[in-house]
């Protein structure tokens, strides 16, 4: 049956929906709109939109659109986590000044840990096992200078 210039404009219409909705090729959609303004029977049209739709395809309203198909969204920042030691080492080591130095050697001790770890994982947290470690070995030195004290003047104390 011979096919009339009404039918060749929605055969058209149909192709330059596809190739909008990225359904053809640039290179297929000039062949086939070239095919369809020489075409000049039904039979020669179906066959230029019949692997399409017969127009845009819209969703129905408020039909939801399967996750598969939406973008994906951009990934979350990771923010860089601290050493647990590290912390523990600038918690103790801040306890000192309240406890008179008796944190020091558990900051010192997991200060090393935890700089020890950070080289190895790339986690944050070295300023904090420094501060740790700071305050760790002065309160240490400290105790150490108490001592001294204490032992030179019980022995200069006592007449002999």
């Amino acid at each position: 049956m011979r096919a009339a210039h009404a039918d060749r404009e929605r055969t058209v219409d149909v192709l330059k929906a596809a190739y909008a909705e990225g359904r053809l090729t640039a290179a297929e959609y000039e062949h086939r709109m070239a095919s369809a303004h020489q075409a000049a029977t039904y039979g020669q049209l179906s066959s230029l939109v019949g692997d399409l739709p017969s127009g845009p395809v819209v969703a129905p309203f408020g039909a939801a659109v399967p996750a598969t198909f939406l973008p994906q969204p951009p990934p979350l920042p990771v923010a860089p986590s601290n050493n647990g030691l590290a912390v523990a080492s600038a918690i103790l080591g801040g306890l000192t000044l309240f406890t008179f130095g008796l944190t020091g050697v558990p900051a010192v001790i997991t200060g090393h840990i935890a700089r020890s770890q950070i080289r190895r994982t790339r986690e944050d947290g070295d300023g904090l096992a420094i501060f740790g470690l700071v305050f760790g070995w002065l309160s240490l030195a400290g105790w150490v200078a108490f001592l001294l004290l204490v032992v030179l003047a019980a022995g200069s104390g006592s007449p002999h």
